[in-house]
């Protein structure tokens, strides 16, 4: 039996698991830099279902931890999708030969801006970071944000100040797009960050970035 007819028959059965125990699920596939999961870019709705990356539904997925393993009909989806049902949105980080599907649960929605300053600094009364000089480079994309333990020295030496938090963002890879350190991440919950280091791996993004307070 040739590879091809193997990986079929995965999907097949994967099909059939998704429609036992999954839910209605809708598909987006991004088709610009601009709010991914919009009604434009829906393509497919499937049953799928996610369960925990030891294949058990003994037990809940643990905290902090964003991968899980997709149950649906993988042949009408790629790396990068969307899949969003009641229960939350996801994305499709790795559809690899005769392997199960990884997939990203996210839980905050990110945009990510360029800032650049004025180039003539000696004209303008501000040479800063201004809104009116930021580059969206995308906009609305659902991410997984996650804290880590490691956190920043304060920026200012005041009584008041706290250590600095740092996220890890999982993000899927779009296009020609490349994300560079101290493009700046908003989410929404109004928090902002600074990336400090991006990766991008087989799997999609893979971000640092400092928590920008003040």
């Amino acid at each position: 039996m040739s590879i091809a007819r193997v990986q079929d028959r995965i999907h097949w059965g994967l099909n059939v698991a998704a429609r036992a125990v999954g839910a209605m699920t809708d598909a987006y596939r991004p088709s610009t830099a601009d709010f991914p999961v919009s009604s434009v870019n829906r393509f497919l709705r499937l049953n799928a279902a996610f369960v925990p990356m030891d294949g058990r539904l003994s037990r809940p997925n643990a905290y902090g931890a964003a991968l899980w393993q997709g149950l649906f009909d993988a042949a009408y989806t790629r790396v990068g999708d969307y899949l969003v049902q009641e229960a939350g949105t996801w994305f499709v980080a790795a559809q690899q030969s005769l392997l199960p599907v990884l997939c990203v649960q996210t839980n905050r929605t990110l945009s990510v801006i360029r800032p650049a300053v004025p180039d003539s600094a000696g004209i303008n009364t501000y040479s800063g970071v201004t809104s009116g000089t930021n580059a969206p480079i995308l906009t609305g994309w659902p991410a997984s944000v996650l804290g880590v333990g490691a956190a920043g020295p304060p920026s200012a030496e005041l009584p008041t100040d706290s250590s600095t938090p740092n996220w890890t963002v999982l993000l899927p890879a779009y296009a020609d797009t490349v994300l560079l350190p101290n493009d700046m991440l908003q989410d929404d919950l109004g928090r902002n960050a600074v990336i400090s280091a991006a990766e991008l791996t087989d799997l999609g993004w893979r971000i640092v970035a400092k928590q920008a307070t003040t």
